[in-house]
């Protein structure tokens, strides 16, 4: 089932380091099926809450390819140039299948709520 990187990186300064992830993180994707779905989304519309910084989103196969790309030797080699100039977060996380529903998962919750 897909899976995704999904990132939220804060606001900074460009820096030559950056700029040379962004030129070589293409290439890191493509043994592990990667694909970007959302880069750098600066016009986010926040509609609840609050919100600072850039999405990023790859789609992955399945979380084994995503945790397979984070871990490769390629990443890694490009990895520092990004976390030295640009705090932020990163995590992976299972999409759900096409016919998801969430009452689904609504019913099991009632069921369990007490009475």
């Amino acid at each position: 089932m897909t899976a995704y990187a999904l990132a939220r990186l804060l606001p900074t300064e460009p820096h030559p380091d950056v700029i040379t992830y962004l030129e070589r993180i293409q290439g890191t994707f493509a043994p592990y099926g990667g694909r970007f779905l959302i880069h750098g989304a600066q016009q986010v519309e926040v509609v609840e809450g609050a919100w600072e910084g850039d999405v990023v989103m790859v789609a992955f196969p399945d979380l084994d390819a995503a945790r397979a790309w984070y871990a490769s030797d390629a990443y890694q080699e490009i990895l520092p140039l990004r976390t030295r100039h640009i705090p932020g977060d990163l995590i992976f996380l299972p999409g759900v299948p096409e016919d998801y529903d969430a009452s689904g998962l609504a019913a099991k919750l009632r069921a369990n709520l007490p009475a």
